[in-house]
């Protein structure tokens, strides 16, 4: 407001004396000029030329961006556009996001097998990678029969860096999701890090608790019957339904492994996650790592 008053008046006194007077410094008037003069040249950007990105968008998310993940992947292309114009110009065109099911109990906990205590207590925000890792299993229907995923995620940036696919569901299907964690990671044996899950039998079994305790990981398990305690997960497999596989129907599980390999490297990558300031699980990463870095040679 002020260098705008101090242009208004350039004429009558000049800039170096207006500076003077009021405090102000001359580099940053002649910034202001410059920031205004690139807003008023910036075009403006129509709504059938906006929709048309909204749609893209849309598209590329298979529908599963509402308004506020379109806004921000907007701003993030470069349009600077208000969120209320976004929101009013999608819900003119009926563009909306799948709507997401209830959290609903699969889990098996009827076993003999040795329960862990819910160390994470629904602490579900950490500082650090390799804190706590959350898996979880669930299933999805083809014309072959059924196929399980099973997944292991960092809760710091919600990445997905374990999975495994098979058609059966017995405990190999989450040692191998753990494994591929594992070797992806390789997360050092001094950090504490806590494995938290519900109390199905595969994470219970022998084997599985034996792996944990191989690579120094402290098992930590939901109460019963509460999907609640473990509700990343629940909202990880939630978003990959309704937003790839929800309408879709898979000849072979092959087809069906395909889409969901697909969309896991997708959301690591590219989807913008409302937990991390709208941005993609590796880029929250690798901003952390890059702040780490800063910090370190300060």
């Amino acid at each position: 407001m002020k260098y705008a008053f101090m242009h208004r008046l350039r004429r009558v006194w000049p800039i170096s004396v207006q500076c003077r007077v009021l405090g102000a410094s001359v580099a940053g008037f002649h910034s202001h000029i410059v920031r205004r003069s690139s807003v008023a040249q910036r075009p403006h950007l129509s709504d059938d030329a906006l929709l048309v990105h909204i749609r893209a968008i849309h598209a590329e998310s298979h529908g599963g961006y509402g308004w506020p993940r379109t806004w921000k992947e907007l701003l993030a292309r470069g349009l600077r556009v208000g969120k209320e114009r976004v929101q009013t110009l999608m819900q003119r065109h009926g563009i909306r996001a799948k709507g997401k099911k209830r959290c609903k109990v699969t889990t098996d906990s009827n076993h003999d097998l040795p329960i862990a205590p819910n160390l994470l207590a629904r602490q579900f925000t950490v500082n650090a990678p390799d804190t706590v890792w959350a898996g979880d299993i669930t299933y999805i229907a083809t014309d072959e029969g059924w196929l399980f995923l099973a997944v292991v995620i960092d809760l710091f940036s919600r990445q997905v860096i374990g999975w495994s696919l098979r058609k059966d569901i017995t405990r190999d299907i989450v040692i191998d999701a753990l494994r591929m964690a594992w070797f992806k990671r390789h997360p050092s044996k001094q950090t504490g890090l806590i494995f938290h899950s519900d109390r199905g039998s595969q994470y219970a079994s022998k084997d599985f608790r034996d792996l944990l305790t191989e690579y120094g990981i402290s098992a930590s398990m939901s109460r019963r019957g509460n999907c609640w305690d473990n509700a990343c997960c629940e909202s990880l497999f939630g978003s990959l339904k309704v937003e790839r596989l929800n309408g879709q129907r898979f000849s072979t599980r092959r087809q069906a492994k395909d889409e969901i390999v697909a969309w896991i490297l997708w959301y690591n990558r590219s989807r913008l996650h409302s937990t991390l300031a709208y941005i993609s699980p590796l880029q929250f990463e690798d901003n952390w790592l890059a702040n780490l870095a800063r910090q370190a040679s300060a």
